[in-house]
């Protein structure tokens, strides 16, 4: 099997092990039908009380009036997202038709050939003369001597495509399909324009249940050179192809979806937590105005210094008769801090370790009759 799908069959089993109400999912009831068909037991739906003690309940409790029955819960209400989608999935794929679809071969490499080996013409003729040989023995049905016989004409010739692209069908009819695909790459790589490279690449995933892969390879071959026989194979994949994609665009679609609603919540808390900071900053700054006498701009009539208001008020040749006020204003670092607090007084909390700022402040509130 594909080992992609096999990896998702694991989880799926893990989910029912740790949940085994998901087996009593409507969607998964051919599964349930299966086991019993073969002999096994589905562990039966939880149930809140048997019927025993239901009607032991009924005896002993007085009648109530009736009460509404909650609503039916999904089953897949206690699984995460991810689990969800893949509760899904499972379930979508089981659903396809797999009728054809084959064990995938091993994934052991076939011989590929030297591609730095240097091709003289007489190799080339040999090379030739192998390819002529097993397309014979692909007539008479003997594919492994086939298989042996493109194999030394590719180790023979390494950079011919249609050796591969030969190699390739025969492995399909074997019913290899890793095989082929390997020797369809390696075909492509040397030359992208072959339609019966694709054609058989899309053979051989077809073979592996591919339906996406093997429907865009069969398109190009027809493309390319239209063939009958791909054409057939393509819209018997096709269908397939296109409800696996929708699948998943619609998957798409939803994570999108929870992405942007995501993305929104975040840009209403951060602005919510802007605007409650805001808020904040706006009751400190009225909680600082009010240890200033009472003033919310700061001090009263502005800052000393040329600041307009301040002259006309009683005090002034006091406060500037003051040798430690008339010292502290002519320092630069005192008068750029004043000026902050008197501009925003919540600002003050910024200087409660400057002795030579806080003995400025302390002055001035005192002549003020206010307290710092």
């Amino acid at each position: 099997m594909d080992p992609r799908k096999l990896s998702e069959l694991r989880s799926f089993v893990k989910l029912c092990k740790e949940n085994p109400a998901l087996l009593h999912a409507e969607e998964l009831r051919f599964l349930r039908d299966w086991v019993e068909s073969m002999g096994g037991t589905v562990p039966p739906a939880p149930a809140s009380a048997s019927e025993e003690e239901t009607v032991k309940d009924k005896a002993d409790k007085p009648p109530e009036e009736p009460v509404k029955p909650p609503e039916p819960q999904s089953e897949e209400s206690d699984l995460g997202e991810e689990d969800n989608y893949l509760f899904k999935s499972l379930t979508f794929f089981t659903e396809i038709d797999n009728e054809g679809v084959i064990e995938p071969d091993s994934e052991e490499p076939q011989e590929m050939g030297d591609e730095n080996v240097e091709v003289t013409e007489e190799m080339m003729d040999q090379a030739n003369e192998k390819k002529m040989e097993a397309i014979n023995a692909l007539g008479e049905g003997e594919l492994q001597q086939a298989i042996d016989l493109f194999t030394a004409a590719i180790k023979l010739n390494p950079r011919l495509a249609i050796l591969y692209a030969k190699r390739a069908s025969v492995f399909v009819k074997l019913q290899k399909p890793n095989a082929a695909i390997r020797d369809c790459d390696r075909a492509i790589t040397i030359n992208p324009d072959s339609a019966q490279t694709y054609k058989w690449r899309g053979k051989a995933h077809r073979l592996l249940g591919h339906w996406e892969e093997a429907a865009h390879d069969l398109a190009l071959a027809c493309k390319l050179d239209y063939d009958e026989e791909a054409s057939a194979m393509l819209k018997e994949v096709q269908p397939r192809a296109q409800k696996i994609a929708e699948h998943r665009r619609k998957y798409e679609r939803k994570r999108e979806e929870k992405e942007i609603k995501e993305r929104m919540e975040r840009v209403k808390k951060a602005r919510e937590e802007h605007e409650r900071a805001q808020r904040e900053e706006e009751a400190r700054r009225q909680a600082g105005g009010a240890q200033f006498g009472g003033f919310p701009g700061g001090f009263p009539g502005g800052m000393p210094g040329g600041m307009p208001g301040m002259a006309g008020m009683p005090g002034l040749n006091e406060i500037l008769s003051d040798p430690e006020v008339l010292a502290a204003m002519q320092d630069p670092e005192v008068m750029v801090a004043f000026q902050d607090v008197a501009q925003n007084p919540a600002n003050m909390s910024k200087y409660q370790n400057n002795p030579k700022v806080m003995n400025l402040i302390g002055k001035l509130s005192a002549k003020f009759g206010s307290k710092p």
